[in-house]
Protein backbone atom coordinates (compact mmCIF):
# COMPACT_ATOMS: atom_id res chain seq x y z
CA UNK A 1 0.00 0.00 0.00
CA UNK A 2 1.28 3.27 -0.61
CA UNK A 3 -0.17 6.81 0.22
CA UNK A 4 0.79 10.33 -0.33
CA UNK A 5 0.55 12.93 2.61
CA UNK A 6 0.19 16.52 1.99
CA UNK A 7 0.53 19.20 4.46
CA UNK A 8 1.16 23.06 4.26
CA UNK A 9 -2.18 24.70 2.81
CA UNK A 10 -3.66 27.22 4.63
CA UNK A 11 -4.82 31.03 4.51
CA UNK A 12 -2.08 33.65 3.63
CA UNK A 13 -2.63 37.01 2.17
CA UNK A 14 -1.66 38.12 -0.90
CA UNK A 15 2.21 38.61 -1.86
CA UNK A 16 2.52 35.94 1.29
CA UNK A 17 4.33 33.08 1.37
CA UNK A 18 3.55 29.02 1.95
CA UNK A 19 5.58 26.15 1.87
CA UNK A 20 3.65 22.21 0.61
CA UNK A 21 5.27 19.13 1.50
CA UNK A 22 4.37 15.71 0.34
CA UNK A 23 5.42 12.55 1.72
CA UNK A 24 5.25 9.15 -0.17
CA UNK A 25 5.15 6.35 2.52
CA UNK A 26 4.16 2.34 2.01
CA UNK A 27 6.16 -0.58 0.26
CA UNK A 28 7.96 1.35 -2.35
CA UNK A 29 10.30 0.54 -4.72
CA UNK A 30 11.35 3.32 -6.96
CA UNK A 31 9.72 6.77 -7.60
CA UNK A 32 9.71 8.47 -11.21
CA UNK A 33 7.96 12.18 -11.41
CA UNK A 34 6.31 14.15 -8.97
CA UNK A 35 4.22 16.68 -8.86
CA UNK A 36 1.73 19.20 -8.18
CA UNK A 37 -1.47 20.28 -9.43
CA UNK A 38 -4.50 22.25 -8.62
CA UNK A 39 -8.27 22.47 -9.07
CA UNK A 40 -10.59 26.04 -8.19
CA UNK A 41 -14.11 25.94 -8.21
CA UNK A 42 -15.60 25.59 -10.92
CA UNK A 43 -12.18 24.85 -12.91
CA UNK A 44 -10.48 21.69 -13.84
CA UNK A 45 -7.71 20.38 -12.04
CA UNK A 46 -4.23 21.73 -14.28
CA UNK A 47 -0.76 20.95 -13.47
CA UNK A 48 1.22 23.80 -11.37
CA UNK A 49 4.70 22.52 -10.89
CA UNK A 50 6.34 18.65 -12.15
CA UNK A 51 9.75 17.27 -11.17
CA UNK A 52 11.49 14.10 -12.48
CA UNK A 53 13.84 11.87 -10.62
CA UNK A 54 16.74 13.65 -11.44
CA UNK A 55 15.82 16.60 -10.62
CA UNK A 56 14.45 17.86 -14.08
CA UNK A 57 11.25 20.42 -13.61
CA UNK A 58 8.98 22.44 -14.96
CA UNK A 59 6.22 24.86 -14.57
CA UNK A 60 3.08 26.36 -15.45
CA UNK A 61 3.80 29.45 -17.24
CA UNK A 62 0.98 31.51 -14.38
CA UNK A 63 3.58 30.29 -11.31
CA UNK A 64 7.34 31.13 -13.39
CA UNK A 65 9.23 32.78 -11.05
CA UNK A 66 6.99 32.79 -7.88
CA UNK A 67 6.57 28.81 -7.24
CA UNK A 68 9.72 26.26 -6.81
CA UNK A 69 9.24 22.69 -7.01
CA UNK A 70 12.01 20.52 -5.12
CA UNK A 71 12.52 16.81 -3.79
CA UNK A 72 13.97 14.48 -1.28
CA UNK A 73 14.53 11.48 -2.64
CA UNK A 74 15.94 10.07 0.89
CA UNK A 75 12.61 11.18 2.12
CA UNK A 76 10.55 10.73 -0.74
CA UNK A 77 8.54 13.66 -0.34
CA UNK A 78 8.58 16.29 -2.81
CA UNK A 79 8.09 20.13 -1.84
CA UNK A 80 6.25 23.67 -3.32
CA UNK A 81 7.67 26.61 -2.05
CA UNK A 82 5.30 29.65 -3.16
CA UNK A 83 6.01 32.86 -2.88
CA UNK A 84 4.25 36.36 -4.36
CA UNK A 85 0.77 34.63 -3.82
CA UNK A 86 -2.11 35.97 -5.50
CA UNK A 87 -5.94 35.60 -5.12
CA UNK A 88 -5.82 33.40 -8.33
CA UNK A 89 -3.53 30.93 -6.68
CA UNK A 90 -6.60 30.17 -4.37
CA UNK A 91 -7.05 26.13 -5.12
CA UNK A 92 -7.43 22.76 -3.43
CA UNK A 93 -3.27 21.82 -3.93
CA UNK A 94 -3.16 17.66 -4.78
CA UNK A 95 0.46 15.86 -4.66
CA UNK A 96 0.96 13.15 -7.47
CA UNK A 97 3.31 10.69 -7.72
CA UNK A 98 4.74 8.23 -10.28
CA UNK A 99 5.59 5.15 -8.06
CA UNK A 100 6.31 1.36 -8.38
CA UNK A 101 5.54 -0.46 -5.42
CA UNK A 102 7.43 -3.61 -4.00
CA UNK A 103 4.33 -5.70 -4.87
CA UNK A 104 4.30 -4.73 -8.62
CA UNK A 105 5.75 -4.76 -12.30
CA UNK A 106 4.55 -1.35 -12.75
CA UNK A 107 4.25 2.47 -12.12
CA UNK A 108 1.44 4.09 -11.39
CA UNK A 109 -0.04 7.53 -10.04
CA UNK A 110 -0.79 8.09 -6.82
CA UNK A 111 -2.46 11.07 -5.31
CA UNK A 112 -2.91 13.08 -2.27
CA UNK A 113 -5.92 13.76 -0.08
CA UNK A 114 -5.53 17.75 -1.00
CA UNK A 115 -4.84 20.66 0.54
CA UNK A 116 -6.56 23.97 0.45
CA UNK A 117 -4.71 27.36 0.04
CA UNK A 118 -6.71 30.93 0.09
CA UNK A 119 -5.04 33.53 -0.68
CA UNK A 120 -7.30 36.58 0.55
CA UNK A 121 -7.05 39.89 2.26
Amino acid sequence: QVQLVESGGGLVQPGGSLRLSCAASGTIASINAMGWYRQAPGKQRELVAAITSGGSTNYTDSVKGRFTISRDNAKNTVYLQMNSLKPEDTAVYYCNANIKSRRSYYFYDYWGQGTQVTVSS
